[in-house]
């Protein structure tokens, strides 16, 4: 009997631990799709971007102000030159710019301008325009958890996906594309 007090709140703590990993884990949600407590979701879906206006990362070219994110469908990536998935989605995003054609805009995140330069010089600009966001405000406004992170917006300037990390070919090929697909039309 003794023994059966001493396990009781162990297996107490077991079962608890188990109900939830299945709540947060296992549990199907209603779309019948995993839920994984990793990802945070955006507020902003179906919202307006909000209002940036970013000085540009390369002088006499454009920035990042409302203007550039209305008009077509559209991707924003937020990158860094520290961030090293950022380096690994970064053929990712060329191939879109280059041989999809789509319309990518980047912020520079908490980076100095110099280092997002040598970046891009080194691994090629994928980036139609590029906005600086220094102080990390902007990223603030978009409620940015870490770099990378991207955001696709239709041709009102709405968010209608937000992807949080690296972009692999398999994400932009099931989900990015056929939305982009889905906005232009």
């Amino acid at each position: 009997m003794s023994r059966l007090l001493i396990a009781l709140p162990l297996i107490l703590f077991a079962a608890l631990a188990g109900v939830f990993v299945y709540l947060l884990v296992l549990k199907p949600e209603i779309t019948g799709q995993q839920h994984d407590p990793t990802l945070l979701p955006s507020v902003l879906i179906d919202r307006p971007m909000p209002a940036l206006e970013l000085p540009p990362l390369h002088e006499g070219q454009p920035g990042i102000g409302a203007a550039e994110l209305k008009g077509k469908p559209q991707l924003v990536n937020i990158f860094a030159s520290w961030c090293t998935p950022c380096r690994i989605e970064h053929p990712v995003l060329m191939r879109l710019s280059k041989e999809e054609g789509i319309v990518v805009r980047g912020i520079a995140y908490k980076d100095k301008p110099e280092d997002s330069r040598r970046f891009l010089e080194q691994f090629g600009n994928p980036f139609t325009t590029i906005g600086v966001d220094q102080d990390g405000r902007a990223g603030i406004e978009l409620g940015v958890t870490g770099v990378p992170e991207t955001f696709v917006l239709d041709g009102q300037g709405r968010i209608r996906y937000r992807h949080q990390g690296p972009l692999g070919p398999a994400v932009v090929d099931k989900e990015i594309l056929p939305l982009l697909r889905e906005l232009s039309k």
